[in-house]
């Protein structure tokens, strides 16, 4: 089973795709798909709010996108600040998931040559991976 992540134009948004399919071609379980799918529909929605295209994201960016993502989802909008100590929409656990998928996704198209790897080679659990 396979996930298509649909962009602002209603077509399908061709990095995830291609990422989607290399992680089905793994035999990824349909669980770590469809949560890869949905962390990445995320980031690209973020992109788009800042106009920014994936392959030139640098790791400052990460940090903001995680700042974004800790923000209720009604807030996620440009324009709207969040007071400094505000708890996190998201717990722990799905950030450290949605930092694995980003990884993993950068390294795939790293290794395509289609962009840097972001995060570099941090994996779960890496005590030098904590946000």
């Amino acid at each position: 089973m396979s996930y298509t992540v649909i962009g602002v134009d209603s077509l399908p948004v061709p990095p995830i795709e291609a990422f989607l399919v290399h992680l089905v071609a793994k035999v990824k379980s349909p669980a770590t798909v469809k949560a890869y799918a949905h962390d990445l529909k995320d980031l690209f929605e973020w992109l788009g709010q800042r106009g920014q295209d994936f392959a030139d994201v640098e790791l400052e960016d990460v940090a903001a996108f995680v700042d974004w993502l800790r923000r209720p989802s009604g807030l996620r909008r440009p324009g709207v600040f969040v007071l400094p100590g505000s708890p996190s929409a998201l717990e722990g656990s799905t950030l450290v998931r949605k930092r694995a998928a980003l990884a993993e996704f950068y390294r795939f198209h790293a290794v395509r040559g289609s962009a840097r790897p972001v995060l570099g080679g941090m994996t779960p659990g890496d005590p030098a991976g904590d946000w």
